[in-house]
């Protein structure tokens, strides 16, 4: 027999490994054998057999079921929120109340809410009234009323309908805060386990104030007190029993109890609720009888003027100011703004006045309008011709064509650059590739001054200057002063192409207004919380206007835009009692016209067009806009002092404007002949209204001043009567110059 030969090395390893790994398996097989065996010897002495095991059995599976169920039931009733942050403002709107620069209410915007009454000033009678209708039981179930929900549940049942509602307020809480209204079974669960998840969180009176400051009341009321202002004009403070029983009605359905829109259905909501409380025990049969015999009813509230393009800025600028200065937790405010009411009404009826007798015959029939203080607070804002017809607002919102009114922006940028107002320029063509700029008469003058070339806005002289400077710094000088807008580093640039808007616009020129400090167009002042505490202010919080173009350089081109209205394009805006300066714009095919000028107290901005960009018929910004200009400023500058512009001193030629105004009409009609003849044509032809009462040239212009606003009336006889509001300002005149 041979002898066997020895592994090799790696045998031997492959042998020991598998006798270790038969021998673990099998060991392990043994005790898990062995493990199974006592665990059942274990459980024979828990072992039930018979009836007693049927019972076991069904108890095991309901567990093992409703713990499934409970699962899921908590994953469907999960609330919509995190529950981190500001949840109980949680799609909150703002409540916010506008007032002028005198304080009055000008209007409102957001929501009607007023949150400031503490719950220990609203009187018992109100707050039994609401508990009776709405949960009696409020201060004893846990969230959930299982009584209240039973018994309505058992009603709805008999009435084979939804007669009576089981909700607690609590829940009804929960719904106004984080839920839709939306009928579903999955609403009703998420309200059931907000309104525990509230109940700890919260105490009851805590609960019931959030219930009665949240509630829609209808009429865009949210909560009692902004309810009883609205509806009774009174505070909640104030209101009677039947008062609080109408107010306490609408927490059910406010669009069908709402006492403005349905008194008698008010008033039979609010027998109910006084009924309720007897029952309760809240009020007596005498007191329910009384209340009765006084039902309420719904105050007289005045129709008053409402700024309503102003408000929607104003609103915005709010909104803009609370969330820079971290206010975002503040939602009951009063805002005090910047707007002059008789300033603005002014402007409302000078613009609807214009639009209703000039508009149709040259197919205008739209218009806007921007007034502010040289420092940018607005005065008036009027954005179209009917905010009832329209909410779009044009002076805001609407990007046109400058036209001509953009070229102030290119000679303050040649100023800037070593030009100045008696530099000699040339009026000849020019090509900009196959691109040529033509004057409006399609002539040219050949050599002028930058003055002349800006009063009577010919063409292409901005267009030599833009050659001479650049195309870039017209466009950052115009950023500079005010305007927002990109501008589009074109060939036509200088001409006004781009789009901006008439805010943006007026801005600009109010810069040139305010010495070259930077105007910045706001509405706010102050904004209050209801307490009365003012979480911001302008003059606090704001920072000052800043020099963004020397002075020499503003004051000469206020010279340059001063002689506009003397001499050129914007003579019927000519005011004649203090110093002004403007320019006028018109765009190709008379699709826009402007016209945008200053004094040193007040600078306005006047857009004619229309929505589609329609072409009127001939209407440049030395007609219509200029007139209207001049017809509001006339009266918005009523009792002001007449002030120097920079570049513009006061003298005695204002005085003397005012002197012929008033004391001897017909001989200034025959200097103003002599005047308008020997005035050089203009680039912009003004246009003549087609109405039989107006005169052309500078005569038109006084007699619609002076004329059609009552300031000079002639008499039967032939007399004049002067004017009490003119001479007034002829005295202060006379008194400012005596007194330099």
């Amino acid at each position: 027999m041979s002898e066997l030969k020895p592994p090799n090395s790696l045998g031997r390893l492959f042998w020991r490994l598998d006798s270790w790994a038969n021998a673990t398996v099998f060991e392990a097989g043994a005790g898990l054998r062995r493990a199974w065996s006592a665990y059942s010897s274990w459980l024979e002495h828990f072992r039930v057999r018979g009836l007693l095991r049927v019972v076991v059995d069904l108890a095991d599976d309901a567990a093992t079921f409703g713990l499934v169920f409970a699962i899921g039931l908590l994953v469907f009733a999960l609330p919509p929120f995190s529950g981190t942050g500001d949840i109980w403002n949680r799609g909150r709107q703002h409540a916010v109340t506008f007032t002028d620069s005198n304080g009055e209410i000008i209007g409102r915007r957001g929501i009607r809410q007023d949150d400031a009454i503490p719950l220990d000033e609203i009187p018992p009678h109100v707050l039994q009234a609401v508990l009776a209708t709405e949960d009696a039981r409020f201060y004893q179930h846990f969230g959930v009323d299982i009584q209240g929900t039973a018994r309505a549940t058992m009603r709805n049942a008999r009435a084979d309908g939804v007669v009576q509602g089981g909700s607690s307020i609590t829940q009804q809480l929960a719904k106004n805060l984080f839920l839709t209204p939306e009928r579903s079974m999955r609403r009703k669960i998420n309200e059931a386990f907000l309104a525990l998840w509230i109940e700890a969180r919260l105490s009851k009176d805590e609960i019931l104030k959030m219930y009665l400051d949240r509630s829609y009341l209808g009429g865009g009321t949210y909560g009692v007190e902004a309810a009883a202002q609205f509806y009774f004009g009174k505070s909640i403070r104030d209101v009677t029993l039947a008062e609080a029983a109408m107010l306490a009605g609408l927490f059910k359905a406010p669009s069908r109890f709402a006492p403005h829109v349905n008194i008698q259905a008010a008033r039979a909501r609010a027998n109910v609720v006084l009924y309720r409380m007897l029952d309760v025990g809240y009020i007596t049969q005498g007191e329910l009888f009384g209340a009765k015999r006084r039902p309420a009813d719904v105050a007289n509230v005045p129709n008053l003027y409402s700024p309503d393009y102003y408000l929607d800025w104003a609103y915005r600028e709010t909104l803009q100011l609370l969330d820079q200065h971290g206010l975002q937790g503040d939602y009951v405010l009063e805002v005090k703004t910047t707007l002059d009411l008789k300033i603005h009404q002014a402007a409302r009826r000078v613009v609807h006045d214009m639009l209703d007798q000039e508009g149709a015959q040259v197919n205008a029939h739209q218009a806007a309008l921007v007034a502010m203080e040289p420092g940018g607070a607005i005065k008036a804002i009027i954005g179209g011709r009917s905010y009832e017809d329209s909410q779009f607002n044009r002076a805001t919102e609407a990007r046109r064509q400058a036209g001509s009114s953009f070229k102030p922006f290119v000679y303050l940028a040649a100023l800037l650059n070593g030009f100045e107002p008696k530099s000699i320029v040339r009026d000849d063509p020019v090509w900009i590739g196959n691109w040529s700029p033509q004057n409006y008469n399609r002539k040219y003058s050949g050599r002028t001054t930058l003055t002349n070339a800006l009063a009577r806005s010919i063409n292409t002289i901005p267009v030599h200057l833009m050659r001479a400077i650049g195309r870039k710094p017209i466009i950052d000088t115009a950023h500079l002063v005010g305007i927002t807008s990109n501008l589009l580093s074109v060939a036509s640039l200088p001409l006004g192409t781009n789009e901006v808007t008439l805010m943006e616009m007026t801005t600009g020129y109010a810069t040139f207004a305010n010495g070259g400090r930077l105007a910045t167009p706001h509405s706010v002042v102050e904004i209050r919380r209801p307490s009365g505490e003012i979480i911001y202010a302008r003059e606090r919080n704001a920072p000052g206007p800043r020099q963004v173009v020397p002075e020499t350089a503003i004051a000469d081109l206020n010279y340059m835009l001063n002689q506009v209205i003397l001499n050129g394009t914007g003579r019927r805006a000519q005011l004649g009692f203090t110093p002004q300066a403007g320019k006028t714009g018109t765009t190709q095919n008379y699709r826009d016209a402007w016209f945008i000028g200053y004094t040193a107290q007040l600078v306005t901005g006047v857009w004619f067009g229309n929505d589609d960009t329609s072409e009127m018929e001939k209407v440049t910004g030395g007609s219509l806009p200029a007139m209207t200009w001049q017809r509001f400023m006339t009266e918005a500058l009523n009792d002001a002092v007449p002030t120097a512009l920079a570049g513009i001193p006061l003298d005695d030629s204002y005085a003397k404007f005012v002197a012929e105004r008033d004391a001897a009409p017909e001989v200034l009609v025959s200097r103003t002949e002599g005047a308008e003849a020997a005035t050089m044509p203009t680039e912009e032809e003004v246009v003549i209204s087609r109405s039989p009462a107006r005169s052309q040239g500078v005569v038109g212009m006084f007699e619609n001043i002076f004329g059609n606003r009552a300031q000079s009336q002639v008499k039967t006889s032939g007399s004049i009567q002067r004017n009490q509001t003119a001479d007034r300002n002829a005295r202060r005149l006379r008194h400012v110059l005596e007194t330099r």
